[in-house]
C-alpha cells in the first residue's frame, strides 16, 4: 500500500530478488503502455467495435464522428476512433510526466518520489486522461493527431533501429568473446548458422515482395522501392567485411548485417503493405462506412501480419529500453543511460535486510534520464497507435478508411535512415580516427 499510496520503496514476491528501484519504475511505466495497448487492441476487435456505439456520446452528439455526417452510419469508424483517442490519452500521460521530470538529477529531488511511487493515483491519472479523451469534439482531430502520429512513429522506428543495431553489436561481442575465451569452435558455428538464417529469411522475404507486390507491368513504386533496399542491404553487408572495417572493429561481421537487412526487409514489406493501390498490394484492406452498401458484409478486421510482427517488436523494444542499459557508452550516451552496475552498496543493504524489495541506487544520480524515457514511451505510443490501425485514415469523401501513401514513404524513409546509421556505425572509426569508439 506504501508503494502503491505513496513514495515508499515497493516489495516484491519471495521468488524475486531485491531489484533496483529504476528498473521496477520504468517497467511500471511500461506496463502503463501495455495495459493501453491492450484496450486499443479490445476496442478494435470487431465484435466489440461494433458495441461502442452504446457508449454515450460516442457515437453522436456532434453530429459526426471522424467528420462524417449522421448520415453515415460510423459503425466502421469507431475502432479507428477508440484507438487515437487511447492513443492520445497514453501520449498525454507521459508527456505530463516528461515536463514533471525535467533536470531531475538525483532521488535526493523530491519529483523523484512521483517518479518511483505513488502508482496507484498514476493509475487513476492515466484513467482521467482516458475518460476525459474520449470526449474530444470530432472536427478535425482524428486528421490532426494523423500527423502527430507519423512523426512520432518515425522517431519511435528509429529509436527501434538504435536498440537493434546495439543488441546486434553485443550480440556478435558476446559469442566471440565466449569462443575465444573456451577455444570451442561451437560458437563459430553458430555464428555462421544464425547468419545464414537471417540472410535466407531475407532473401526468401525479397523473393515474396517481388511476387506478391509487384506485377510484370505496372507497380513501378514497388519495384524501385524493393530494388533499392536490396542493394543498400548488400552494400551495408560488403562494408561490414571489408578489411579496414575488421581492423578498426575486430567485432564486427556479418551477423549485424545478416540481421539489420532482415529488419530491412521488414519495414519494406510494412510499407508496401500500405500501398494504396489494389492491384499492387494484395493486403490493402478498404474500410467502408456506408452502411447501404456495406451492411451485408462483416467489418473487415483491422489485423494483417505486418501490424502483428511489428506489435511483437513494439513490445520486445519497450521491455529492451525498460530493463537494460547497453554495453556501449556511445548508446548510453545517446540513449541518455548510465552504464550497467551503479548502486552495488544500495542492493547490499536490501539483501542484509532479509527483505525482497526496491532498492534506491539513485542517490548519487539518476539511472537513466527520466524526461527522455517519457518521450520514448510517448513515442512508443504513437507507433502502437499508428500500427493497430494500420496508418490508415479517412479519404476525402470521409466514407472510406484508406491508407495513405505518407505511411509508405515514413517507413521507406525509416529504413534508409537505418541503414545509414548502421553504415555510420562501421565507418565512423575510419572517419574520425582521434575518436574512441569503443
Amino acid at each position: 500500500v506504501s508503494c502503491l499510496c505513496g513514495s515508499a520503496p515497493c516489495l516484491l514476491c519471495g521468488c524475486c530478488p531485491s531489484t533496483k528501484n529504476s528498473t521496477i519504475s520504468r517497467l511500471l511505466f511500461t506496463f502503463f503502455l501495455f495495459l493501453g495497448t491492450l484496450v486499443s487492441i479490445i476496442m478494435i476487435i470487431p465484435g466489440v467495435e461494433k458495441e461502442l456505439h452504446k457508449l454515450p456520446g460516442f457515437c453522436e452528439g456532434s453530429g459526426s464522428v471522424l467528420g462524417v455526417q449522421t448520415h453515415v452510419d460510423c459503425s466502421s469508424f469507431l475502432g479507428h476512433k477508440a484507438v487515437y483517442r487511447m492513443g492520445f490519452a497514453m501520449a498525454a500521460f507521459f508527456f505530463l510526466f516528461a515536463m514533471i521530470m525535467v533536470c531531475v538529477r538525483s532521488s535526493k529531488d523530491p519529483r523523484a518520489a512521483v517518479q518511483n511511487g505513488f502508482w496507484f493515483f498514476k493509475f487513476l491519472v492515466l484513467v482521467g486522461i482516458t475518460v476525459g479523451a474520449f470526449y474530444i469534439p470530432d472536427g478535425a482531430f482524428t486528421s490532426v493527431w494523423f500527423y502527430f502520429g507519423v512523426v512520432g512513429s518515425f522517431l519511435f522506428i528509429l529509436i527501434q533501429l538504435v536498440l537493434l543495431i546495439d543488441f546486434a553489436h553485443s550480440w556478435s561481442q558476446l559469442w566471440l568473446r565466449n569462443a575465444g575465451e573456451s577455444n570451442a569452435k561451437g560458437w563459430y558455428a553458430a555464428l555462421c548458422v544464425v547468419t545464414f538464417i537471417f540472410y535466407a529469411a531475407s532473401i526468401a522475404a525479397i523473393v515474396l515482395l517481388y511476387v506478391y507486390y509487384t506485377k510484370p507491368e505496372g507497380c513501378t513504386e514497388g519495384k524501385v522501392l524493393i530494388s533499392i533496399n536490396l542493394i543498400l542491404c548488400l552494400v551495408v553487408s560488403a562494408v561490414s567485411i571489408l578489411p579496414k572495417v575488421q581492423d578498426a572493429q575486430p567485432h564486427s561481421g556479418l551477423l549485424q548485417a545478416s540481421l539489420i537487412t532482415l529488419y530491412t526487409i521488414y519495414v519494406t514489406w510494412s510499407a508496401l503493405a500500405n500501398v494504396p493501390t489494389q492491384t499492387c498490394n494484395p493486403t490493402l484492406l478498404v474500410r467502408n462506412s456506408t452502411g447501404s452498401a456495406m451492411a451485408s458484409q462483416p467489418l473487415t478486421t483491422w489485423w494483417d501480419a505486418p501490424s502483428i510482427v511489428g506489435l511483437i517488436i513494439f513490445i520486445l523494444c519497450t521491455l529492451f529500453i525498460s530493463v537494460r542499459s547497453s554495453d556501449h557508452p556511445q548508446v548510453n550516451k545517446l540513449m541518455l543511460t548510465e552504464e550497467s552496475g551503479t548502486g552495488a552498496g544500495s542492493e547490499a543493504g536490501a539483501g542484509e535486510s532479509g527483505l525482497h524489495r526496491a532498492y534506491d541506487n539513485e542517490q548519487d544520480g539518476v539511472a537513466y534520464n527520466y524526461t527522455f524515457f517519457h518521450l520514448c514511451l510517448l513515442l512508443a505510443a504513437l507507433y502502437i497507435m499508428m500500427t493497430l490501425t494500420n496508418w490508415y485514415r479517412p479519404d476525402e469523401s470521409l466514407q472510406v478508411l484508406t491508407s495513405p501513401w505518407t505511411a509508405v514513404w515514413v517507413k521507406i524513409c525509416s529504413s534508409w535512415a537505418g541503414l545509414l546509421l548502421y553504415l555510420w556505425t562501421l565507418v565512423a572509426p575510419l572517419v574520425l580516427p582521434d575518436r574512441d569508439f569503443s
